[in-house]
C-alpha cells in the first residue's frame, strides 16, 4: 500500500514521509517533520517543529508531537528537536515537545512506547524503550526514564528527576525523588513502598535475579547503620552481582534530586 493523504489535510512542503505511511483528516504535518515508515496518523494529529518518527507509530486523534518546551520567552530553532523510536503509540490529546538548545536540544521517547490519553512528555526528557505511560501522566523537564517503566495514571515526576529501568509508578503518585530501578513508588510526596515484583515476573527474571534485587534493597534500605554505611557495605557484598550493582550504582551515581525512600 502506498502513502494515503487524506483531501482534508495539510502536509507542508519540506516535509518526509516513508511508505505506507496514513494521514488522516484534518491532520497537519509540519515542513521539518519525518514520518517512516508504516506511521498513521488518525484524525486531528500535529507532528510539528523538527520532529523524527520511527516506524509503525501510531497518532490518535489531537495528539500533538514537536510542539515548543512551555518555556516563558522561548525561541524557536532547528536545534530544538523531538524523535521519537519505532512502535510507539500516541493516544488521543497526549503530547510531547522538543528540547532546548542549551541543554541540546532532544526530547527522545523510546521504542514501543504507549502514551495514553492526555499523558505529557515535556521538554529534554529521555524516555527508554517499552514505557507505559497511563491517562494524563504529566512529566516535566529534564527527566530520564528507564525501560520498561510504567506510570499509573494522573501520576507526574518533578523535572530533572530519574526513573529507573522497570520501576512502577503508582496512579496518582507525585514523585520529586528519583526512584531506583526495580522500585516501586507510592502516594503525595511518593515514597519507595517496596520493588516491583509483579514487573519483573512478568518480564521473566527468575527466582535467583529476584532474590539477588530483593537482597540488595533491604541491605540498603532496611539494613542498620546510616544509609551512606549501608550503601557503602553493599556495594561490597553484591559487586559481583550485576542486578543488584544496578540498583547501587543508580544510587551512587546521584543527580539532581535525592533518592526517594520508604
Amino acid at each position: 500500500m502506498s502513502t494515503t493523504i487524506h483531501p482534508t489535510a495539510l502536509v507542508e512542503d519540506g516535509a518526509r514521509l516513508g511508505d505506507n505511511v496514513i494521514v488522516g483528516p484534518f491532520c497537519h504535518v509540519g515542513p521539518d517533520a519525518v514520518l517512516g515508515d508504516g506511521c498513521e496518523l488518525k484524525s486531528h494529529a500535529v507532528v510539528t517543529g523538527h520532529t523524527t518518527l520511527g516506524r509503525n507509530c501510531t497518532l490518535f486523534p489531537h495528539a500533538v508531537l514537536g510542539s515548543t518546551p512551555q518555556v516563558i520567552g522561548f525561541q524557536d530553532a532547528p536545534e530544538s528537536r523531538l524523535e521519537v523510536g519505532d512502535g510507539c503509540v500516541f493516544r488521543e490529546y497526549a503530547t510531547a515537545h522538543s528540547g532546548m538548545p542549551k541543554f541540546g536540544g532532544l526530547t527522545r521517547v523510546g521504542d514501543n512506547c504507549y502514551i495514553m490519553i492526555g499523558a505529557h512528555i515535556a521538554h529534554d526528557n529521555r524516555i527508554g524503550n517499552n514505557v507505559v505511560m497511563a491517562n494524563n501522566v504529566s512529566l516535566a523537564g529534564h527527566i530520564e526514564v528507564g525501560d520498561h517503566v510504567w506510570f499509573g495514571g494522573l501520576s507526574a515526576v518533578h523535572q530533572f528527576s530519574r526513573i529507573g529501568r522497570n520501576a512502577f509508578i503508582g496512579g496518582g503518585a507525585i514523585v520529586v525523588e528519583d526512584v531506583i530501578p526495580f522500585g516501586s513508588v507510592v502516594g503525595n510526596h511518593a515514597k519507595l513502598s517496596g520493588l516491583n515484583m509483579v514487573g519483573l515476573k512478568r518480564r521473566g527474571f527468575d527466582k535467583a535475579q529476584q532474590m539477588q534485587i530483593r537482597s540488595a534493597y533491604k541491605a540498603v534500605f532496611l539494613g542498620e547503620g546510616l544509609f551512606r554505611e549501608r550503601l557503602a557495605k553493599a556495594a561490597e557484598d553484591f559487586a559481583d552481582q550485576p542486578l543488584a550493582m544496578e540498583m547501587i550504582s543508580f544510587i551512587q551515581a546521584g543527580g539532581d534530586r535525592p533518592i526517594c525512600k520508604p
